[in-house]
């Protein structure tokens, strides 16, 4: 990997997914290269079945993506030229990428979530196999999957709360059930994830723990819809930038996720 492509990357990720940008900035420079072609690549996943509004034009794309995944020496170029040869070192990799590609097929039809569960296997699928992809390329061990799983849940809710308007005005319908009363439970659920991981930190490495760091906001944005819900449909969950700077600086200098 030259340093000319580690610099594509770190700008392709710092101008479509800023929130990741700043904490793979805040983690070991040892670190980025790996995180910054693993969130590389799944912007370009993440962005595929918004390609077009015909849904099977989107989906066609989307495949494209998932047969360069699958290909061993990784087709897709950039991103995933570089991943190639760690997807042979670490057998669980590929099958991580490609779960999350899968799992974005219902991005590109309109159909709602049956219910919270149906939601909840998307989180796992996208936020978690992404968290867990990083974390195994930063030497977590298969202990730590569990609580790295819990709190990418998490922080997936967080994430996906706060887009809730954009999705809506794109047509789509992203929670099973929109009232004040059900945002306020499924936010207390994402919280009881992120403690659940937080309760289980010893079992992932220190090395591992900048995999985390993406989701340094979650609890304090579930914690906001949990608490007004109302913010959630307003397109008004957010903390201050200030405060968010701050927050990641103390825990890139702790390790504490």
């Amino acid at each position: 990997m030259t340093p000319a492509e580690i610099a594509r990357l770190a700008d392709a990720v710092r101008e479509g997914d800023p929130r990741r940008f700043a904490a793979t900035m805040a983690a070991p420079a040892a670190t980025r290269p790996r995180l910054w072609a693993l969130y590389a690549l799944n912007l370009e996943i993440a962005r595929a079945p918004w390609a077009s509004d015909q849904p099977l034009i989107a989906e066609m794309r989307l495949q494209w993506w998932i047969d360069a995944i699958a290909a061993p020496e990784g087709q897709g170029g950039g991103a995933l030229a570089i991943l190639a040869p760690l997807m042979l070192d670490l057998p669980d990799l590929r099958p991580l990428l490609l779960g999350a590609a899968e799992a974005r097929r219902r991005d590109a039809w309109p159909e709602p979530f049956a219910d919270e569960a149906d939601l909840g296997a998307y989180l796992d699928a996208t936020a978690g196999n992404l968290m867990w992809a990083a974390a195994r390329l930063l030497g977590a061990p298969a202990a730590a999957e569990a609580p790295v799983r819990d709190f990418a849940w998490g922080a997936g809710l967080a994430t996906w709360l706060a887009a809730v308007p954009a999705l809506a005005a794109r047509g789509r319908h992203p929670l099973p059930d929109m009232t004040p009363e059900a945002v306020t439970a499924l936010a207390r659920r994402g919280l009881d994830r992120i403690a659940r991981a937080r309760a289980l930190r010893a079992r992932v490495p220190a090395t591992a723990a900048p995999a985390l760091l993406p989701g340094w906001q979650a609890a304090p944005l579930l914690r906001l819809a949990a608490h007004q819900p109302s913010r959630v449909a307003e397109g008004r969950l957010a903390t201050s930038e200030a405060r968010a700077r701050a927050s990641l600086a103390l825990r890139a200098l702790t390790g504490r996720w």
